[in-house]
């Protein structure tokens, strides 16, 4: 019988994903769910990641698990894809703590609805929040700068 609540795992380059487990662990402290990190060495092959992963995942027998890499592309996205399988095992690249804090809040709604959730939580987690500093310049500062440089018209 497969569990309801998705199990996350995050997958990135150390110390990322550990850093990223704590930072789930100060909010979601009582989740009671596995949220796995597996920290990347600059050595591993996709290949070890993913032995290394499918032993953890062992931890959570059953579970449907959604997968947080950093970078489409390196390393641990790469592993992720090798356990991706297209019912209970779904691959997020990209994380970061509102994608991770949205999946754990969605954690026991199905598989596809905590997926979008993350996405939906990394993209809206994103934004300028300041502005520009105005730089210092002169009150008339185009007028001198024509006449400076007339000659280069």
């Amino acid at each position: 019988m497969r569990c309801t609540m998705a199990a996350v795992l995050i997958l990135a380059h150390a110390p990322l994903a550990s850093a990223l487990q704590a930072v789930a662990g100060h909010v979601y402290a009582d989740c009671g769910h596995p949220v796995l990190a597996l920290d990347v060495e600059p050595s591993a092959t996709p290949e070890q990641v993913r032995d290394q992963a499918r032993a953890l995942m062992a931890s959570a027998p059953g579970a449907d698990w959604l997968v947080l890499t950093d970078v489409f592309g390196a390393t641990p996205c790469n592993a992720a894809m090798l356990l991706s399988d297209p019912v209970h095992v779904r691959v997020v690249t990209g994380v970061n703590v509102p994608m991770l804090w949205r999946s754990l809040c969605y954690a026991k709604e199905p598989l596809d609805t905590v997926v979008a959730r993350a996405v939906d939580g990394a993209a809206q987690g994103v934004m300028q929040v300041s502005t520009a500093r105005p730089q210092n310049q002169s009150p008339n500062a185009f007028a001198r700068d024509q006449v400076d440089h007339h000659h280069q018209q």
